[in-house]
């Protein structure tokens, strides 16, 4: 009998809120800011949103926090969608901030008129040197004691575009000498005279975060409004406005965000990597990118076992990257087609094979009841890799070397007879012979060999370009080194291959995902054609960083 999963402190709050009869059912959100694609932190709070309205009653709305339009663009909402999406998930409602900018600033007019609430002059210099420390009280600013009809001019002047940006701000009226430095009259609203991505010029000015997120939160009547630790000490103003503006009592909660190893997960950052040109787009399979994960051939089943493998917690900690990788081969191990590939290709001839050629058969995957067969071409003449023969081997060396016995994957057992060599002393080839009696599943030679590997047939042999990816930094944490994070980039992040494949390879499709055998996991690329396959490299098939890391320890 499986033991049951204890429950986390947020499952716990909702179970008592349920069973006190808080509410009838629970409302989520998922509140990205569509200034850049979504990452694989991003994927954390998007299962624990979504997976809470799964297991309890209710529904999780998407709503994009489109507050500042400088930054904000609408390939970013639709590649927001598409990675929400992918990942499994459905929303009741698609909303965005800017669906409540007239309330807001219906609210807003309603702190001025309760004279909570006024237009500051001060630059923001000017409020900085105002504001005091975390030990030292602020001090008022000259403009605080504005009467209540003046601020409403003045802030319906900002609505109408009679001043500049950075002229004037709107701020709440709370305490400047408050212990939480963000209850010290926070900005609620700045003046921006641009371009926004869905209301056009209709605004020049827009909410802050702390102003539209909890008030949106409030008009979708969300019960338990999820956000990472460093909201903490927002939670205050949080309450505050929504307890003076007597609006649906939305309430808080927190959780620590989980940081990765070998990567990089912030906006910025990431965004400095795309215009730098230190990777190609958004969606290079380096980046940690939910799309960067989805071209290199992430599943969404693995993305979602590592999640909930992490779990969450009240304790910020550093996730080891190995984790995500070993729920993405446990998933591919099932799902992913077999096929021969050769990289580094030695040409057998098969001296005593007289037939014209045959077709072989072997399971797409061992793993899979299901799976079905397929056809291998067989014939005279076959590549396999050049590290699988050795001229002069060493002991227990159990691949192909002169007068030693192999088996090829679901063929024949061949014996190496001659190196055939070109003028330079370089191998061109190698004469083998195969025994006739050895078929795989139908073997009666009696001949035991210790070593099996794979191969493809040379007349058909189908050329592909491979992109072996790998940790896009060398370092565990590139922000916690010295000098610029970039200095850390893995030169060796990515090596191009041409690989020969066997013929069904042309069959392959964007969904597929395959084991080529004894090298790792492998998708195709948006950018294969017919005239050129490209496939991109998931997942070695063993965890290798593990043993260069022991081999650099002192």
């Amino acid at each position: 009998m499986s033991e049951e999963k204890s429950l986390n402190f947020l499952e716990e709050i909702i179970e008592n809120d349920l069973k006190e009869g808080k509410y009838k059912q629970i409302i989520t959100r998922f509140p990205p800011e569509p200034n850049g694609y979504l990452h694989i932190g991003h994927a954390s709070s998007i299962c624990l949103n979504f997976g809470l309205t799964l297991k309890y009653p209710g529904y999780t709305n998407l709503r994009f926090d489109d507050t500042n339009p400088v930054t904000e663009e609408t390939e970013y909402v639709d590649s927001i969608k598409e990675d929400v999406q992918w990942l499994g998930f459905k929303w009741e409602h698609e909303r965005y901030a800017s669906d409540y900018f007239d309330t807001l600033y219906e609210y807003a007019l309603l702190l001025i008129n309760k004279d909570l609430a006024y237009v500051d002059d001060s630059t923001s210099e000017e409020m900085a040197a105002l504001k005091g420390t975390p030990t030292e009280p602020g001090k008022d600013s000259p403009f605080r004691s504005r009467s209540v009809e003046e601020n409403l001019r003045l802030f319906i002047g900002m609505k109408e575009g009679v001043f500049p940006d950075g002229s004037k701000t709107l701020r709440v009226k709370i305490d400047m000498a408050h212990i939480n430095m963000l209850m010290r009259d926070p900005i609620l609203y700045r003046i921006k005279h641009a371009h926004h991505h869905r209301t056009g010029n209709k605004w020049c000015i827009y909410p802050m975060y702390d102003f539209a997120h909890g008030q949106s939160d409030s008009i979708e009547a969300v019960t338990h409004s999820i956000c990472t630790l460093e909201f903490v000490p927002h939670r205050e103003l949080y309450d505050w406005l929504i307890e003076k503006l007597e609006i649906y009592p939305s309430h808080q909660y927190e959780f620590a965000r989980r940081n990765i190893n070998y990567t990089v997960t912030s906006k910025r950052k990431l965004l400095q990597l795309v215009n730098e040109k230190h990777v190609n787009g958004w969606d290079d399979p380096r980046m940690p990118t939910i799309s960067g994960l989805r071209r290199r051939g992430y599943t969404p089943e693995s993305i979602r076992d590592f999640c909930d493998r992490i779990g969450i917690a009240k304790r910020e900690n550093m996730i080891d990257v190995s984790l995500l990788e070993f729920c993405l081969r446990e998933h591919l191990n099932k799902i992913a087609l077999r096929r021969m590939v050769v990289f580094d290709p030695i040409k057998i001839v098969l001296t005593n094979y007289d037939k014209d050629g045959e077709l072989l058969s072997t399971d797409n995957n061992p793993e899979d009841p299901n799976g079905g067969t397929r056809d291998l071409p067989f014939s005279r003449e076959l590549y396999i890799e050049r590290d699988d023969f050795l001229e002069n081997p060493p002991k227990k060396f159990f691949r192909l070397s002169p007068g030693n016995k192999v088996r090829l994957k679901s063929a024949y057992i061949i014996q190496c007879d001659e190196v055939i060599k070109t003028s330079d002393g370089s191998i061109k080839e190698l004469h083998c012979t195969y025994l006739s009696n050895s078929k795989s599943g139908e073997d009666v030679s009696g001949v035991k060999v210790q070593g099996t590997f794979h191969w493809v047939n040379a007349a058909d042999a189908v050329e592909v370009e491979v992109r072996e990816y790998d940790r896009l930094f060398r370092v565990e944490d590139p922000t916690d080194e010295e000098g610029d994070f970039k200095e850390y980039i893995n030169p060796n992040s990515l090596n191009v291959v041409t690989g020969y494949a066997e013929p069904i390879i042309r069959d392959a499709s964007a969904t597929d995902r395959f084991q080529f055998l004894r090298k790792g996991y492998y998708c195709l690329d948006r950018e294969s054609k017919s005239s050129k396959m490209v496939f991109n490299r998931t997942v070695t098939l063993k965890d290798g960083w593990a043993k260069e890391v022991r081999n650099a320890k002192p």
